[in-house]
């Protein structure tokens, strides 16, 4: 059996490193004394997103996201989470999406 808080960290450090891969610079926010609160991953060029990190088979997407908002302060919060041997998904609002990819025209 998979211990839940290991995975947890295990999915951090691999999101961060996923985003080093494409050229971020990016840690796990824990490892460095991160408080209740702080995003999981910490992302120089994304400092304007709240990152929340899940790896867990079952996601519940709203609770996922209540967290990454109550959390966010004023940055836009995000839920970057995977399954077990699939991809990295990456869930946002809709405005905030909608705001990103007009800024990109």
């Amino acid at each position: 059996m998979v211990n839940g808080k290991q995975k947890g960290s295990a999915g951090e450090r691999e999101l961060a490193g996923k985003l080093r891969e494409h050229g971020f610079t990016a840690r796990r926010t824990q490892q460095f004394c991160g408080a209740a609160g702080d995003s999981d991953v910490v992302c120089t060029e994304l400092a304007d997103y709240h990152i929340e990190c899940k790896r867990v088979e079952k996601l519940n997407v709203d609770q996922a996201m209540d967290q990454s908002l109550r959390d966010c302060k004023d940055k836009t919060p995000i839920v970057c989470h995977r399954r077990n041997h699939k991809p990295w998904l990456v869930t946002m609002y809709l405005e905030d999406w909608l705001a990103l990819v007009k800024n990109e025209r």
